[in-house]
Order: structure tokens, then sequence, then C-alpha cells
């Protein structure tokens, strides 16, 4: 195998990584919806799934990461710091303390009786929040330039 710059060429890891990325990333779905009534949630979601990014750069390089995904984490960080202090202040409009959530059942055709709880909001701000940072630092730890 030759070696082209300072990366050879990982086929193997690539193509395992194609396949694993999407499982990875479904895991982290299901842990971040599991998260009202079992462990998971915002937290342990945004973990999983900036794990499979950080497969993506093991795999390919930063370039094809960024091709593939052009996002600004710290943006993303922000995004979902925004999103958890609102669901935070929305209680305040129905007269109840700070971070007070509710919840309730919805009869979706598809998916019939759905359990939906506010705090699937602000756990999805810190699934966002979480994602951001962790990408942010290991961006930040990974530069060579």
């Amino acid at each position: 195998m030759k070696k082209t710059g300072l990366k050879t060429n990982d086929l193997i890891l690539q193509t395992i990584t194609k396949i694993v990325l999407f499982i990875v990333i479904i895991f982290s779905f299901h842990l971040f919806f599991a998260g009202h009534n079992a462990p998971g949630g915002g937290f342990i979601g945004g973990l999983i799934t900036s794990g499979a990014i950080v497969l993506l750069l093991i795999a390919f390089d930063v370039k094809t990461v960024k091709a593939i995904l052009p996002i600004n984490y710290v943006k993303v960080a922000a995004f979902g710091l925004l999103i958890a202090i609102l669901s935070g202040i929305g209680s305040f409009l129905f007269g109840v303390p700070f971070l007070s959530h509710t919840h309730g059942h919805l009869h979706i055709p598809v998916l019939g009786d759905t359990h939906l709880a506010t705090a699937v909001i602000f756990d999805l701000g810190v699934y966002f929040v979480v994602v951001g940072v962790t990408m942010t630092i290991i961006q930040t730890i990974g530069e060579t330039e």
C-alpha cells in the first residue's frame, strides 16, 4: 500500500464506517427518545452522535468530512443552548416555575398513541449543545495547522 500524503488508503475502515455510521446514529436517536422513561436522553445521545462523527474523521480526512458535513459546531452549540433556554422560559407562559415540564398522549395516525413530553424540547437543546461542544473540542485538539 502506497502512502499518499499523511494518510494511507484505509479501504476496509472506510467501508465499515459507511455501514456502522447509520447504526450508531439510529442508536443515538433511540437513546435520545428513550431518555424520558429509561436511561438516555440528550446528553448520551449527543455523545454517541459525536462518536459517530469522530469515526468519520478517523476513517476519512478532515476535508472529506467537512465536505460531507459543512457544519459550524459552535453555532450548533449556541442553537442548542437557545432551545434549552426557550424550553424553560416557555413554562412562564403558563404561570409555572422555570423548567416545569408537562406531558400527554397524542394519537398520531401512523404511530398510534404516542407519549409526548415537553422535556423532549429541553433534551433536544442538550443534544445540540453536547454535539456542538464535543466536536468543537475534538476539532480544536485535532487541528494540525
